[in-house]
């Protein structure tokens, strides 16, 4: 198979670049739909929030993203796969060359990167796990202490892309918008193959097996401002059981 990664320097850039077909659309939409709903539960977490009551359905959104992204990691395109990019053993040849002065593209994700999104997926999970089923002070801090870490990660995960596309003239972002890259930078590097046959069937089934999974957990998962209510109705009958 050919070398994905490429010295910055030894490819330069051409007005007139083909491209190549890199990252599979479902993983692309996985990819903002996530940004989106993060926002969104940071921006609802206070409870003076205009979006407060979408706050716990943000974080079952999010856990159903993670279910798919999950499946998609086996069944999906080519640099999608979990296979693809998770290679720890390629962490320290990656440091290397950044550190020298000669950063290497990937054609898809770089053994940094397959960290990061590990790291990024497993806070996600832990910060709805947590919210769910967590009580008390001592819930609501490991809670917040998982939300400040999130941040933390995202933002070192946002200066890492915009560093790699910088230094590597990769222009990561637009490539996971557009799903492709200019040809000219990897040459020998073919289309992605794509997601397998029965891909979306299969992640369908995952998501909604996920979201009737969560339903059983909590009925009004996805119902914005449902344990609002339903706390101010069980404060209401505490408070006339108390008038009697």
């Amino acid at each position: 198979m050919p070398d994905t990664a490429h010295s910055a320097a030894a490819f330069p850039a051409t007005s007139k670049a083909k491209h190549i077909r890199v990252w599979d659309l479902p993983v692309r939409l996985f990819h903002w739909l996530l940004v989106v709903t993060i926002l969104i539960a940071f921006l609802s977490s206070e409870e003076e929030s205009a979006l407060a009551p979408w706050h716990i359905p943000a974080g079952w959104i999010a856990a159903v993203l993670i279910a798919f992204r999950l499946v998609w990691g086996f069944v999906g395109g080519e640099h999608a796969r979990l296979a693809d990019f998770l290679k720890p053993g390629r962490i320290g040849h990656h440091l290397a060359r950044l550190f020298s002065g000669k950063p290497e593209r990937s054609i898809g994700h770089n053994a940094l990167g397959g960290v990061a999104i590990v790291a990024l997926l497993g806070t996600v999970a832990g910060i709805v796990y947590t919210g769910a089923t967590m009580q008390g002070d001592a819930g609501e801090e490991l809670h917040e202490t998982l939300s400040n870490i999130l941040l933390g990660l995202i933002a070192l995960h946002v200066i890492a892309v915009i560093a790699m596309s910088v230094l590597t003239k990769d222009n990561l972002i637009r490539a996971f918008v557009t799903g492709r890259k200019r040809a000219d930078q990897y040459p020998g590097i073919a289309n992605a193959r794509p997601p397998a046959s029965v891909a979306i069937p299969i992640a369908a089934v995952a998501m909604g097996s996920a979201a009737y999974g969560i339903t059983l957990i909590d009925p009004v998962a996805f119902v914005p401002g449902a344990h609002a209510e339903a706390g101010e109705a069980g404060g209401g009958e505490a408070g006339e059981d108390g008038d009697d």
